[in-house]
């Protein structure tokens, strides 16, 4: 085929519809002034990207307000964002000083009502009768259907089976509602075969809760047997279902589901199912081909839908913020360009893959057009599909020409509907759109030109620093890895690690077994414990090196910290393996752990670089130098909960520096800090710089801490016993000759706030990951909820639901979303205050455990007094209380009333509650609607204050400056009167 064949008639068919969509235009453009408001709104959002950015915003949180002073309020305070240029029809509505004031419920009210208006021309309509109202008005006009189930993200089970029972009842209801239609020959017939009426359009996402790249044959298994029953049902029905394709992470377990599920003996003859492939997606042509081919080996068509894609914001941010592969084009004409390769490849397969060209751009759709009419494609094997409300015109006109249009229309509340609708928005008001582009009444050449793409280069992360990338589980040969991995990592269990002192392993009297918390009967390692006198020739040792590596170059030292960093990324997904069986973390989060150890070997390297530099301040006849030197012996002690990364952080940080090191993990993490010691050994730590010397805290640790060689000790873990390490530390032994820097940082009791305005599945999902992440064992976990009272039964409902919904078992099966507790004592600790917390609250949620292993129920109290037990003593464990608050005032004293200072967090939609929590809320860490774990280094430098912690943040500008000591030299560089002077010739 020729593609000048296709481009001649493409020309002439899009001149034609482009006619067509212009009819009348020269009428809009005389009645512009006199627009109503949800028109006004969007033309004004176009001209101006701040107001664009702060009308939406408000548009999103619309329907979570309970009142009208509350829109009036918010309405005021997204449009007084300096960012904006208000129009002066927008300034008159927001003239009243008073939220309550009779002109701001006038506002309120005429707000309200034109958002409502601008979602109702996207959204069929929020109850079934008036969809088939909808869809009446449609068949009249000659335009078939698809019907989509607007609702709330589905993270919970029992919202996935709702959401199975709501697609059942409306198959139900349209296919009852289809009995009194008259046929239409053109929408509902082709070649003499009756097609089905009635189509609804589905997400995979949605028939499961735990849906997760990680766990495609769980995900499989779960989905499978559900989506069994939707088409058994539809076909009794004799209605179509076209599955949707959704984010870029579920797009390969989406297909390889839908293939292997439609290859069945049961489906394998269905016709009535179909695919959606995403142009803009880069792998999408290898996709469809794939697609082609399985096709041919089924034997039997199904119908593929061709979109552009719209979740392109959303695709790029992750690939930024994660240093992944941008998955999607950079440019619109790229996409445009790809979507066209795309859609001749599936129409001249039209033998094997029905098509279904989804697009509102005229070139597009007469492309595809004059393709079929070329080819004399049958008219059952292809149809154009418009979204509910955008491009109206372009789908009469191509109904004039007796195509087959679908029109994809969604149904359900505005509240569930307002993501929706902001995407139909962006789209509407993007510069790229063609609906704007022909509005603005561009020249048709310009219009209907075949797109040209332009040298592309990839987005990157606006950062000074390079993280390392998290591995991207949806990716089949990286799920493969980690498997892998696992497999070796449990062949090589069981064996003895000795400490590393002056460069030797070196034999002990006494040994210590870490175990697996998911299985205790499973030794993962044997550690040999050393004794005092150990810990003695560990300290000579390293006092003996101390000149060499404080003289050692700085650059050679950070050329030691990055090679440290390639052996780490060269074994991930083995340290990964190691993490999830030595201390129960599940692999994506063990993963997330290899990344930020990494990330402290790389950037402490480069800020020890930075420091050496020091600061010059010279003036005639003087130098004056401010540099900085290490301080002599460090003493690592580290926490089993992040025992690769913080364990890495704090060790490189004292090593970079130029300090001697010794690390003594906590015993549970005794064979992952093994794993640290052979990487720096092999990456070139000279024999005394560095020391991996494991021993009891009580008798070894206290030793370590007391002894008058040490300069530095580093500690990360509990109150308790930091508090003993800084009050031991402080003690000047004899012949000690220097006062000892403590490092310490000792958990949190961290809070998250949930205001009127918050997206529910949002705070909803962010607080169970927040909370139920390795088990509430992070230091920045969330342990307390503060629910403003107008959100507090909505949200605690789904989030019981929500918890209800994890996967409790083993940290290695890729199904589990909550693993064990650490340990036997963990448990028992954990347990005790969960019987504390029935005495003084309501149990709202304890779940079934598996009978082996270290577990812990996913706990969830209600009716909490902020000062109970639970509400003020960390826990470290799965346990979260909910406390109720009147006001944000309120919530805020609540979420600052414990003796801790580490994380919190906020969901909310109100600037100014956002801006309170900026000044007001005392934390080290304040995340604001996302999750309140995960820390990046140099992005999230991470630490707090009170009683969580003292000095600097880990992974910040100014934490290795808690390792050295500054100096300064002055210099007087006269001789006989006589000095150099700068810029004297």
């Amino acid at each position: 085929m020729v593609v000048r064949e296709y481009e001649a008639k493409t020309q002439e068919i899009a001149k034609e519809l482009i006619a067509a969509t212009r009819e009348k235009r020269s009428l809009f453009s005389q009645m512009r002034d006199q627009m109503r408001l949800e028109e006004k709104l969007l033309d004004w959002a176009m001209g101006n990207p701040g107001l664009r950015y702060q009308l939406f915003s408000f548009i999103d949180c619309l329907p979570a307000l309970r009142s009208k002073t509350e829109i009036a309020r918010h309405f005021q305070e997204y449009m007084s964002d300096e960012s904006v240029e208000l129009p002066n029809a927008l300034k008159k509505i927001l003239n009243f000083a008073d939220a309550s004031s009779p002109p701001a419920q006038i506002a309120a009210t005429t707000v309200e009502q034109a958002v409502k208006t601008l979602a109702y021309k996207y959204i069929a309509g929020e109850s079934i009768p008036k969809v088939i109202k909808t869809i009446e008005r449609l068949r009249k006009d000659k335009m078939a259907f698809t019907i989509d189930l607007l609702g709330e993200a589905v993270i919970t089970e029992s919202e996935a089976q709702s959401y199975q029972q709501r697609y059942a009842e409306l198959i139900e209801a349209l296919s009852d509602a289809a009995k009194g239609w008259s046929t239409i020959p053109q929408i509902d017939e082709a070649e003499g075969e009756a097609l089905p009426k009635v189509q609804v359009s589905v997400k995979l996402t949605a028939f499961y809760s735990q849906f997760d790249p990680f766990d495609p044959e769980g995900s499989k298994v779960k989905v499978r047997d559900r989506v069994r029953s939707l088409l058994r049902h539809a076909k009794t029905l004799g209605a179509a279902i076209h599955f949707d394709m959704e984010q870029y992470e579920y797009k390969d377990m989406t297909l390889a589901i839908l293939k292997e599920l439609l290859m069945e003996e049961e489906f394998r003859d269905r016709t009535d199912i179909g695919m959606t492939i995403q142009g803009y997606l880069r792998d999408s042509q290898e996709d469809l081909q794939g697609l082609i081919e399985w096709a041919k080996k089924r034997g039997n068509p199904i119908t593929i839908r061709l979109v552009k894609g719209a979740y392109w914001d959303q695709e790029t941010i992750q690939s930024i913020q994660n240093h992944w592969k941008q998955p999607v084009y950079n440019q619109k004409a790229a996409t445009d360009a790809n979507y066209e390769a795309l859609m001749e490849l599936l129409l001249e397969n039209h033998e094997y893959l029905y098509a279904a060209i989804g697009s509102h751009n005229v070139r597009t759709q007469a492309k595809a057009a004059a393709i079929a009419e070329t080819l004399q494609i049958p008219p059952r094997r292809f149809e154009m599909q418009v979204l509910y409300g955008m491009g109206d015109r372009l789908a009469k006109a191509l109904v004039k020409r007796g195509h087959r249009v679908r029109v994809y229309a969604p149904y359900g509340d505005l509240l569930p509907g307002m993501s929706y609708l902001i995407r139909r928005l962006l789209e509407n008001t993007a510069n790229s759109s063609f609906l704007r582009q022909n509005m603005e009444e561009r020249p048709i050449e310009e219009l209907i030109a075949p797109p040209k793409v332009e040298e592309e280069s990839p987005l990157v992360a606006k950062t000074a620093f390079p993280n390392a990338a998290d591995t991207d589980y949806a990716n089949a040969d990286l799920r493969s890895k980690a498997k892998q991995a696992l497999v070796q990592v449990r062949n090589s269990l069981g064996k003895t690690y000795l400490p590393l002192i002056n460069g030797e392993y070196v034999q002990t009297e006494s040994t210590l077994d870490s175990v697996n918390p998911s299985n205790p009967t499973e030794i993962v390692g044997t550690i040999g414990q050393i004794d005092l006198s150990q810990a003695d020739e560990a300290i000579a040792a390293a006092k003996a090196a101390f000149p060499a590596w404080r003289d050692t170059p700085v650059q050679e030292r950070a050329r030691i910290l990055r090679k440290a960093a390639e052996i780490m990324e060269s074994r991930r997904h083995e340290l990964s393996a190691w993490t999830c069986l030595e201390v129960g973390k599940i692999i994506p989060q063990a993963d997330a752990e290899v990344s930020e150890a990494i990330d402290f070997c790389r950037y402490y390297a480069d800020e020890m670089e930075r420091l050496e530099k020091g600061y010059n301040y010279d003036l005639a006849g003087e130098t004056n130098r401010y540099f900085y030197q290490p301080r002599g012996i460090a003493v690592v002690i580290s926490p089993w909960n992040f025992p690769l990364a913080i364990a890495t952080g704090m060790t490189v940080a004292a090593l970079a520096t130029g300090n001697c090191t010794l690390l003594k993990p906590a015993a549970p993490s005794s064979v992952i800090a093994a794993k640290i010691a052979e990487i720096l050994v092999e990456a070139g730590i000279p024999k005394g710089a560095f020391q991996y010397v494991p021993g009891k805290g009580s008798t070894v640790g206290n030793h370590l801490v007391q002894h008058p060689d040490v300069h530095l000790i580093a500690f990360t873990g509990s109150q308790e016993v930091g508090c003993h390490i800084y009050a031991e530390a402080a003690k000047l032994q004899p012949g000690q000759k220097h006062l000892k820097r403590v490092i310490a940082e000792m958990g949190g009791k961290n809070g998250i706030i949930i205001d009127e305005s918050a997206d529910l599945d949002q705070a909803v999902a962010g607080v169970v990951y927040s909370a139920f992440g390795y088990t509430g064992q992070k230091c920045s976990a969330c342990s307390r909820v503060v629910v403003l009272e107008p959100a507090y039964d909505a949200f605690v409902q789904r989030l019981i639901e929500a918890t209800k919904s994890l996967n409790i078992g083993s940290a290695e099966n890729p199904s589990t979303t909550v693993g064990p507790v650490v340990d036997e004592k963990a448990r028992d600790r954990v347990l005790q205050y969960i019987e504390q917390g029935k005495q003084e609250s309501t149990l709202a949620l304890e779940l079934p455990i598996p009978d082996t292993g270290y577990f812990v129920s996913p706990t969830l109290f209600t009716d909490v007094s902020p000062n109970a037990t639970i509400a003020q003593e960390e826990i470290f464990g799965p346990v979260v209380a909910i406390i109720k608050a009147k006001t944000f005032e309120e919530a805020l004293d609540i979420a600052n009333g414990t003796n801790y200072a580490l994380t919190g967090g906020l969901y909310s939609r109100t600037p100014s509650h956002i801006e309170q929590a900026y000044k007001r809320f005392e934390v080290g860490n304040l995340y604001i609607n996302r999750t309140i774990t995960g820390a990046i280094v140099s992005r999230q430098p991470f630490g707090g204050f009170k009683l969580s912690g003292v000095g600097s943040k880990a992974g910040g500008p100014d934490y290795l400056l808690q390792f050295l000591e500054p100096r300064h030299v002055t210099e007087n560089i006269q001789r006989q009167g006589f000095a150099p002077i700068e810029g004297a010739e």
